[in-house]
């Protein structure tokens, strides 16, 4: 039989007197042999429940292999202290104690074992006294011995529950892990174009392919990214989506990639909020699309999107590809890009933002200038005298040439120096 047995943490651990080493080890032997009425009652101590769930206290293989798990521990505490009494037991967890904790997992019912553990524990410290008290009759030896024993038992049944703990623990991050990769690949394959049976894929994404998406790549450039606060801004998009229905993948340990029904517009102002409050977080979001096309597409122009700002080292947190979409066209060529800019744009292009900011919002209004002070939150003369010193600064008139200034200030306004 395999067994897992883990070594009691190293802490002090005082020693009995040598006579109560002698007392512990008769009651030990004693404990191998206790009458069967004993262990049924520890049997039903853990079967107790004050509201018995279906499917655990009624079924049989839990309950047969939680009265084995009672009898190899009780045999295993027990014979540790014949062979070193009063010394720290090692954790013990038999394989049917594993197996049970794992169905109590899947059933969402684990505390029933830890509480199942505690209860037997109840009812054999009450007859572990009764072996105590027929050992000796010497109040000095008694104390001693209950004061051993109640160490003993109770650390032993702490390394057993937190041994089982660290085992479904483990087990549960390689299953996350494994689920992680086998999303992230079947996710891969659809967006690059592979062939896939849409109900199935959708069975296995838990999320179905053929309805409306918007996608999202969630990232931290941090050197020790929070996944937390990524999970947190994945699930904000689905909440401004107005949706339950997401899937986020994990690309790699700073990346989320996450898909949420795209039935309702987002205000990428109200989630830009939302985001700012989590530090390091950023997020790229493509335009929104329909069916298994529409889950490429929108995944892939977020990927683009992440790539302009990358590119453009802009300290955007939340970006749209609508917002960059001529820019993600312009700047595929980064030195072609600059060139255009400083050729288009002169002395304006490396004069204080400010300036390039009034222009394009100047621009962008159709040459409105009260409707862009507004925009801009400043007075209009205060807008109006930065209006004049940009196009002072252009080498051509702007009336000329205002589809280029306004393309080479839409590219600039993603860099980081414009702080977008």
């Amino acid at each position: 039989m395999h067994l897992h047995l883990t070594n009691p943490p190293n802490v002090r651990w005082p020693a009995p007197s040598p006579r109560v080493r002698e007392l512990l080890r008769a009651g030990a032997e004693r404990a191998l042999n206790v009458p069967a009425e004993w262990l049924a009652e520890m049997d039903e101590a853990t079967a107790v429940h004050p509201e018995p769930i279906r499917g655990v206290t009624d079924n049989p293989v839990l309950m047969a292999a939680t009265r084995r798990v009672t009898r190899l521990s009780l045999v295993h505490w027990a014979s540790a202290n014949i062979e070193n009494p009063g010394a720290p037991v090692p954790a013990y967890v038999p394989p049917d104690m594993l197996s049970n904790a794992r169905e109590l997992v899947r059933l969402g019912a684990i505390d029933l074992m830890f509480n199942g553990s505690r209860a037997a524990q109840n009812v054999a410290w009450q007859h572990w006294m009764e072996i105590a008290f027929g050992l000796t009759s010497d109040a000095a030896e008694l104390r001693e011995l209950l004061d051993v024993s109640a160490r003993s038992i109770s650390a032993f049944i702490d390394a057993n529950m937190e041994r089982v703990s660290v085992l479904l623990r483990a087990e549960r991050e390689e299953r996350q892990r494994g689920t992680h990769v086998e999303r992230r690949d079947l996710a891969t394959r659809i967006v690059e174009g592979a062939p896939v049976d849409l109900r199935e894929a959708g069975q296995r994404l838990g999320y179905a392919l053929d309805q409306a998406h918007h996608a999202a790549v969630v990232w931290s450039e941090e050197s020790e990214p929070d996944i937390k606060a990524l999970e947190e801004a994945a699930r904000s998009l689905a909440d401004h989506a107005g949706t339950r229905e997401m899937l986020v993948v994990m690309a790699n340990a700073a990346t989320l990639w996450a898909w949420v029904h795209g039935a309702r517009a987002l205000d990428l102002d109200t989630l830009r909020g939302t985001v700012q409050g989590l530090a390091g977080v950023r997020m790229a979001i493509g335009s929104t699309g329909s069916g298994i096309e529409g889950f490429r597409r929108a995944h892939l122009e977020a990927l683009s999107t992440q790539s302009v700002v990358a590119r453009l080292r802009s300290p955007a947190r939340v970006v749209g590809f609508d917002q960059v979409r001529l820019v993600a066209v312009m700047t595929q060529n980064a030195e072609a890009a600059n060139q255009f800019a400083r050729h288009t744009l002169g002395q304006l292009a490396s004069a204080e933002p400010a300036l390039r900011q009034a222009l394009l919002i100047f621009l962008h209004t159709g040459c409105n200038a009260t409707q862009a002070a507004e925009l801009a939150h400043v007075h209009r003369n205060t807008f109006l005298r930065r209006l004049a010193r940009a196009e002072e600064l252009l080498p051509r008139p702007l009336e000329h040439n205002r589809i280029h200034v306004a393309a080479a200030l839409e590219a600039l306004s993603w860099s980081g120096g414009d702080g977008a």
